[in-house]
């Protein structure tokens, strides 16, 4: 799907509304959370995890915990 966004003043912030097409590709709906990560050509639009967040957490967690033994494993 190839579509052209039109980017808008949403109070002192910019926005751009997302064509009911769009989200229903994206498997979201209005009020949910989308994850955006930036890449070498824009960015990638996703349904964000729910539990994404505290995953990650845990795992920086770990790793800051086990950093020798990630080393050694890492060899």
């Amino acid at each position: 799907m190839n579509t052209t966004l039109k980017i808008t003043k949403i109070g002192n912030s910019a926005g751009v509304i997302l064509p009911r097409e769009l989200l229903a590709h994206l498997n979201a709906a209005v009020g949910e959370t989308l994850s955006v990560v930036t890449t070498p050509n824009g960015i990638e639009l996703t349904s964000a995890e729910p539990d994404f967040e505290a995953q990650m957490a845990a795992a920086r967690e770990v790793m800051a915990r086990r950093k020798r033994a990630l080393r050694e494993l890492a060899k």
